[in-house]
């Protein structure tokens, strides 16, 4: 277990894109995402002139702990959903709320073994739901082959025994 957190700990410092900056315009909106505001410059042509053109980015906040208004480090990570591709990597400036009255931010490792975690506990939940519907389709097989058995013998014309011919009305009053 440590090993496969080590190795895609190693794996994802290798694919791990630039360090970005930015300031949080929206927080507290959506669970344990963030909206970042990222710095931009677009040249245009006709006035030459340079112009603000920001990028925003929703951003991945593992445990809630960044405000709106702070400064942060954020860089690529995996896919969480469909529009948050980046994580929070660290806090830069906060705003209002003190970092040491904050929840930290986890480090690469910790989300790592965080996702290594859940990722075991999700197939021992599929192991047990696998083993459970293993048991149902045997009991069905087994209650299928004796209604089959059952089945075989109704069909099968019996012979009346010597004491059932022997038996009558009278006989049993």
């Amino acid at each position: 277990m440590a090993s496969e957190v080590a190795a895609a700990a190693a794996n994802a410092v290798r694919y791990a894109g630039k360090e970005m900056y930015g300031i949080v315009v929206s927080a507290g909106l959506m669970d344990k995402t963030v909206k970042v505001r990222l710095g931009g410059l677009r040249w245009e042509p006709r006035v030459q002139k340079w112009f603000k053109e920001p990028r925003y980015k929703l951003v991945h906040d593992p445990r809630n702990s960044v405000r709106q208004g702070d400064v942060v480090a954020i860089t690529s990570s995996w896919r969480v959903s469909q529009h948050v591709r980046h994580v929070v990597k660290h806090i830069i400036a906060p705003y209002g709320e003190p970092i040491d009255e904050r929840e930290a931010v986890p480090t690469l490792e910790e989300r790592v073994a965080e996702k290594a975690a859940k990722r075991a506990a999700k197939d021992e939940r599929r192991a047990e739901i696998k083993e459970e519907r293993a048991r149902i389709r045997a009991e069905e097989r087994a209650a299928r082959e004796a209604r089959k058995a059952l089945k075989a013998q109704w069909g099968k014309p019996t012979q009346p025994t010597q004491s059932a011919q022997a038996t009558t009305l009278d006989d049993v009053d």
